[in-house]
């Protein structure tokens, strides 16, 4: 059981190194939460492979870093998407 759970995380860490993707990204392509993610990527991860934990430490503090400004352009996305609509129907 533990070999599944090791090979999993490893499959989550590559993954997620590959698609430099986002926690919430990652845990919708494996169907699992984004709870389970941060623990697999922040705890466990470094007892199986402690170089592969600090590439995928690297990638989720750059997508922390980030955060805020996917947020704002999400943002401008649905502002001017609502503004379309409203455009449309005048």
């Amino acid at each position: 059981m533990r070999e599944y759970c090791d090979t999993t995380i490893i499959a989550i860490a590559n993954y997620i190194l590959e698609n430099k993707c986002t926690v919430r990204a990652c845990a919708q392509a494996f169907g699992i939460s984004k709870s389970a993610i941060h623990s697999y990527m922040n705890t466990k991860l470094k007892y199986i492979d402690i170089d592969l934990y600090e590439e995928v430490r690297a990638v989720l503090e750059y997508n922390l870093s980030v955060r805020h400004l996917r947020g704002g352009e999400s943002t401008k996305k649905l502002y001017q998407k609502k503004n379309e609509n409203m455009d449309k129907t005048v």
